[in-house]
Order: structure tokens, then sequence, then C-alpha cells
């Protein structure tokens, strides 16, 4: 155990340090973390023996929902909100045309089994804008027209269409019996509005219940709020919901709200993605071949040409095809943002859990496939969105000595039976032009953060510039009659 320890310890620090190249060369995270896994693997240097495809499929699961939920955690439904038609048919029409073009070429040119096709089509028909992100926040690169916000709204969202996609194709493999158009239809629909319902319900419940609980420690609102994730999915599952989507969606609702510690559990959930991308690119490095790597090269190239230059942009153009807001060049632009990275390897595991004849082909051909998709695409997108002049202009910031007359300054003292004695200031909901800046209690100063507890005899000084919000908003702080 102690030699494992050591082992672990050692990869998760090259995984952590190598990703400095990350940011230096704007090569993707996920590749440096599959490389390492590579090299610690079974034909790496340190041999590590690993080829358990149902361990690597429930590491994928929990994981994945960490993702999910992180990254609509640290979604601002604001900037998504423009797009939000254009990034639901991309990310339920998209998948499914892409998987089927997919499907097509491979069936058709590269002479796979209907089968095959079909589930590969479905495991690498989601993108990964995960990657993306990293390589333009490293560059600096802006995109204009509501770009950034589409590709990750779509990129957050279109992974439980290839999730379920995928399940019922492997369903319909080794149950040998094919579900009807209409069958097909309704299943979906129902998973999709009962994930809608679940993630609502519980992303509204979450920060009322974090409002009012008051734990004595901060950090049991990690533990809790990890415990009410792992709750969502498991009774969204349930009652026949996608708890994959569930937990993406649940994460949207939460961000919209106000509650206490908010920012501290969304840096922590930060840092709960990048571990759970860490554990899971680890894992499937150790879980691939790369002598086995050589002999699907060829097929895996085609299929990446086909996916990259042909099905993705088809699927691409044709869902957008009734929306006005994307000129040709931006949707090129979308269409070339179709990177695979941790979805499409997580769901390769899938075929060898469930034991399916052709899944070490199709695990390692999805392998070649992503690495392809991260190097090619992903090193390109920066020179392409400069090429085809997408980038937007950062303004230029001036100062501006901008005065505060005393009298928007306001001080107000909380009374014995005030209304708001014993809760902290993100239960009260008060307007962005009412800020609470400083509490003096007792002779001492205190900053108001939103977890601070009101107590009786408070001086709050407040800035407020505007005497009707004022006088609205210090209603809440009367006294209970």
């Amino acid at each position: 155990m102690e030699a494992l320890i050591l082992i672990f310890a050692i990869l998760f620090l090259s995984c952590v340090i190598l990703s400095k190249f990350s940011d230096r060369y704007g090569i993707p995270a996920l590749l440096i973390f599959i490389f390492v896994g590579m090299f610690a693997g079974s034909d790496g240097v340190l041999g590590i023996p690993f080829d358990n495809g149902k361990i690597a499929q429930d590491i994928g699961m929990l994981c994945l929902i960490l993702i999910l939920f992180s990254g609509g955690f640290d979604t601002s439904f604001k900037l998504i909100r423009p797009v939000l038609k254009e990034g639901i048919v991309l990310a339920t029409l998209g998948v499914v045309l892409t998987a089927i073009f997919i499907a097509l070429f491979c069936y058709y040119l590269f002479d796979f089994s209907l089968n095959d096709a079909l589930l590969l089509g479905a495991i690498i028909s989601s993108t990964d804008a995960a990657a993306v992100f990293a390589i333009m926040r490293s560059k600096g690169l802006k995109l204009q027209n509501h770009i950034a916000p589409l590709l990750e709204l779509e990129s957050g969202s279109n992974d439980p269409m290839a999730i379920f996609l995928t399940i019922t194709i492997i369903q319909m493999i080794t149950l040998s019996s094919l579900p009807s158009v209409s069958d097909f239809a309704l299943t979906m629909l129902t998973q999709f509005i009962l994930a809608f319902i679940c993630a609502y319900v519980f992303g509204a419940l979450m920060p009322l219940i974090l409002n009012k609980i008051k734990f004595g420690s901060w950090g049991l609102y990690p533990v809790f709020t990890l415990a009410w994730i792992m709750l969502a999915f498991s009774a969204s599952n349930k009652i026949g919901a996608n708890g994959y989507l569930c937990v993406y969606l649940l994460g949207i609702v939460a961000n919209s709200k106000e509650f206490i510690y908010k920012k501290g559990l969304i840096g922590f959930f930060e840092g709960v993605a990048w571990l759970a991308q860490v554990v899971i690119f680890l894992t499937l490095g150790l879980l691939v071949f790369p002598s086995q790597l050589p002999s699907v090269a060829f097929i895996g190239l085609g299929v990446a040409f086909v996916t990259m230059f042909f099905a993705r942009p088809i699927a691409v153009f044709i869902s957008l095809i009734f929306f006005k807001k994307f000129n040709f060049k931006e949707k090129l632009f979308i269409s070339w943002v179709g990177l695979r990275g941790t979805v499409p390897i997580i769901l390769a595991t899938y075929p060898l859990a469930a034991g399916i004849e052709s899944s070490h082909f199709i695990f390692n051909i999805v392998f070649f496939i992503v690495l392809l998709s991260v190097l090619i695409q992903g090193v390109s997108l920066n020179p392409l969105a400069k090429a085809l002049r997408l980038t937007a202009e950062e303004a230029k910031t001036e100062s501006y000595n901008l005065p505060i007359a005393l009298s928007t300054f306001r001080q107000y003292t909380l009374k014995e039976n005030s209304s708001v004695i014993g809760k902290n200031i993100a239960e009260l909901n008060l307007s962005g032009e009412f800020i609470i800046l400083i509490v003096k209690r007792e002779g001492e100063y205190i900053k108001a953060s939103g977890s601070l507890i009101f107590e009786e005899g408070d001086l709050l000084l407040i800035l407020c510039n505007d005497k009707n919000v004022f006088e609205e908003n210090i209603k809440n702080f009367e006294p209970n009659l």
C-alpha cells in the first residue's frame, strides 16, 4: 500500500507540474494526463497492470458527475441565455446527426458491421470543449458574437445525449432487439424532461438549505454539496431521468441563486473537477495498451478525418440552418471546435464492461481519435479563429476618478427583534445597488461577507445612492411586529 501511495503521488504531481506545458504551449492538459497514464501502464515504463473495463467505467461515471456539475456551477445563465436555443439544438439534434453521419461513413467506407458503426458513432458524437477553453485562456483568445457561451453550453449539455445513445445501442446489441423510432424518441424525451424537472428542484433547494442549515464549520458545506449532487444524480436516475444532464443543469440553477459561501464552493468544485480529470485520464491511460494502437492507426486516422471535416461540420450547419445569429465563418469555426475528449473515452469503456466482442477494437479506435482530435484541432484553434477574424478586440480601459458622495453612505443599527437577526446576507436577496460594506459589532469592524450572521446591535455601513432603493431594502431589517 505504501508503494502504491508513493507511485500515485508521483503520478499526480507529474500531471500537475506537466500541465504547465498546457498553459505555455497550448497543449490540452488532458493529453498530458493521458500520456502520464500510458507511461505508467502495462506497456509503459512502470508497467502497472490494469485492464479492468468495469472499474474504469465506474471511476469514469463518478468523475463525469463531478466534472459536469462543476461545469454547470461555473456557468452564468445570463451569458448562455442569448444562445440557449442554438445550444440546445446542437446538444441534441447535432449529436444525433453527428453519430448518424459517422456511422454511415464507417459502414460504407471502412466496412464496419452495422452494430460497430452505430456504436462508434454514438461514442464519439459529443464534444469536449474543456480543452478548448483551457487553450483560449492560456492564449488570451476572446471570441465575438456569443461564440464562446454557445460552445460552453453545447459541450456541457451534449454529453448526456451521447451517453443515452451509447447505452441504447449497447442494449440493442446485447439484447438483440432494435427499438422503434417512436419508442426511442419517447424514452429520450422522457429522460430529458424529467432531468430538467429534477435539476430545477434540486438546484433551487440547494441554496435554500445552505442558507438555513448553518453548519459550525465551513468544511461541512462542500461535504453537504457533494452528497447533494450524488443524491440528485441517483434520484433522477431512479425515476427514469438522465442523471448526467440533471447534475449539469443543477449546477446552472444553483449558480443563478445567492447563498452562503457561494464563491468558496465554486472554487472548491473547480479543484474537484481538475482532480476528477486527472483521475479519469490517468485511469484511461493505464487502461490503454499503446502497442495495440498502430493496428488501428489507419482506420482511426480515417474516422478522425471524417469526423473533423465531414460529420461534425454537416451536423452543425444542418442544426443551425434556421438560426440567423451566426454567419458562415462563425459556423465553420463552431464546427472545428468539435474536440473529442473526456466523454468519448469514458463511453468507450461501456462496451468493455458489457463484454461486447469488438469492445477492445472500439476502445483503441476511440482513444486514437481523441489523441488526433486534441492534437490537430486543439493546436490549430487559435490560428483559425484569427484567420477567420473571429477574435474580439479587448476594450481599452481608462481610469477615471469617480468621487462618491458622502450621501451614498448610510448607517443602520439592528434593533431588538429585527427580522434579520440570526440570518446571513445571502438569505436576504438584497438589491445589487444596496451594498453592506462593514458591520461594527462591540467596537470591532467586520467585513460584511455573505456568511456573516447578523446580531442585535450591529451597526451597518451601507452603500446606496438611491433613496427609494434604500428604503425598499431596509424593510428587510425592520423589527418583527
